[in-house]
């Protein structure tokens, strides 16, 4: 006889149907797992076996092998030894009411039965609500963190014999009632704690305007200046500029961190732009995922939000050209032995540096470096990364005068955010039916049909083209950047002042722009 449970696995940030089979048949007494299984798999057998001694359960002297299917798929984690006892008790018998077609099973067993959290909850129910199961069985930990998907129940149970009890019997005095999870959900999804604040950051008035472009557009910012001039405190304020979440984006974020096992138990949703800010020393798998379980990195982590790279020339050469791949795609393959998998990395890229070692550059009563002390420091970052910056902007230090005059004129976070959400509205009505939401990711082959240009604007443009010295990727850049500045200023057509502010935009000629 063979009995079926289904359960779930992680692929990437995907979630993956695992059918769970146990045959029972007369023989030699042993047990036997099949399926391409990890080392935490197989040792799932020993655990199951004592759970299921230790809640009464004596299992007959007889041959079973339990499978796990897809064959060809590599299964690890402790994540199926609920569903392979539950396929045990049902092949001998135990499991009357349970019905395998409605249920998806999760969970981790102890050796006393206990049911232990596991990780990458959030796409196992999504997958199992778009396979038409009608509840997920999960551990009592994780059903915050089910239960923030809609449209399917979520059953939470914190030992084996609560589920002997609801499914071994029809008789309803005798039977345990296991019910679906109705937790405050408002608490989980209310936003708290206050974010850094734009009117604190004084005159940089430049700086403040590119920072707004970049977050309207999605477009990916540079900071250059000398040290202490604010690169730092304008970047660290984006997020709370950029426009709000939607639900898809929580789930689709806080999935990747569920993945990660990142997810706070109590509060198990990233509501907030993720604004991630590596130190220059980080490992490259630390950066773009990998490791024994091919886990993401720091730019899948911060899908959706910023990746903050201070100090960018001080990165290894080897890690910022890496960054080509998700700059471009919007996504990262993790390659690891057995393992490969694809993470999504649409983020904001958003780096600070010094125009030169002593950072004082192109001040040249102050700047100490040779040129070839300026030249070795700018090739730390080569010509392909710094040609996918959209935004470049001078933090210049201020002169203390000038701070004081503007130290109760600055605006605030809210009031940015006001039209930042204005010109992603306008341009959510633009791209309806689209892939894409954000100006900075218009495919080039419909720039012309999204972003039509007049005839005196394509002239200027050209010119503008020829007098930098711009790329073609450089060309297209300006024509995304001069949409977001003219959604911003409420404008239907890019006009002439629009494409002006956005070359000016561009790398400065001293960094190889």
């Amino acid at each position: 006889m063979v009995y079926k449970v289904f359960s779930g696995t992680v692929k990437g940030v995907f979630g993956e149907l695992i059918t769970v089979e146990v045959d029972s048949s007369t023989g030699l007494p042993c047990f036997d797992m099949i399926g391409l299984l990890g080392s935490e798999v197989k040792e799932a057998k020993e655990r199951v076996r004592v759970a299921l001694k230790n809640n009464s359960v004596s299992l007959p002297a007889m041959r079973m092998t339990v499978s796990l299917s897809p064959a060809d798929e590599h299964k690890e984690g402790a994540a199926f030894d609920l569903p392979i006892a539950l396929s045990i008790l049902g092949v001998y018998g135990y499991l009357p009411e349970f019905n395998p077609l409605e249920n998806l099973v999760i969970g981790e067993l102890s050796l006393d039965g206990q049911i232990k959290p596991v990780r990458g909850i959030l796409p196992i129910v999504k997958m199992a609500l778009d396979k038409g199961f009608k509840r997920v069985i999960l551990p009592a930990d994780n059903a915050r963190e089910g239960a923030l998907i809609k449209g399917i129940e979520i059953i939470p149970v914190d030992n084996l014999g609560q589920i002997l009890c609801h499914f071994a019997t029809r008789d309803s005095e005798r039977r345990l009632v296991l019910k679906p999870y109705i937790g405050n959900q408002d608490e989980i999804w209310s936003e708290d704690g206050e974010e850094p604040d734009f009117n604190s950051v004084f005159g940089q008035r430049a700086a403040k305007r590119a920072a707004q472009i970049s977050a309207a557009g999605f477009h990916h910012l540079l900071l250059i200046g000398p040290p202490g001039t604010g690169k730092s405190l304008i970047a660290k304020r984006i997020p709370g500029i950029m426009p709000r979440l939607s639900y898809d984006e929580c789930i689709e974020v806080s999935s990747i961190y569920s993945v990660s096992g990142k997810l706070n138990r109590e509060r198990p949703i990233i509501t907030k732009r993720p604004f991630l800010s590596p130190h220059c020393s980080a490992s490259t798998t630390s950066i773009f995922g990998g490791g024994q379980k091919a886990l993401p990195g720091l730019v899948s982590l911060s899908h959706k939000g910023i990746l903050f790279l201070d100090e960018m020339p001080e990165f290894r050469r080897e890690n910022l050209e890496m960054l080509r791949q998700p700059l471009e795609d919007g996504k990262i393959t993790v390659s690891r032995n057995i393992h490969s998998y694809t993470y999504p990395s649409e983020f904001m890229l958003v780096g600070a540096m010094n125009p030169c070692p002593c950072g004082f550059y192109p001040d040249t009563e102050k700047c100490t470096c040779t040129p070839p002390q300026r030249n070795r420091y700018m090739s730390r970052i080569s010509g392909p990364i710094l040609d996918r910056i959209d935004v470049c902007a001078e933090v210049n230090r201020m002169d203390i005068k000038n701070m004081t005059m503007e130290k109760n004129q600055e605006e605030s976070s809210t009031l940015i955010r006001e039209r930042v959400e204005k010109a992603v509205i306008r341009q959510k009505e633009r791209y309806k039916g689209e892939i894409f939401l954000f100006n900075s990711q218009v495919p080039v082959g419909k720039i012309d049909e999204y972003i039509p240009l007049g005839a005196e604007e394509r002239r200027f443009l050209h010119s503008t083209y020829e007098s930098l010295n711009l790329s073609m990727r450089s060309y297209f850049k300006t024509i995304r950047v001069a949409r977001t500045i003219a959604d911003l200023d409420g404008d239907e057509e890019v006009g002439i002042k629009h494409i002006a502010e956005a070359s000016m935009m561009r790398i400065p000629e001293y960094l190889g722009g």
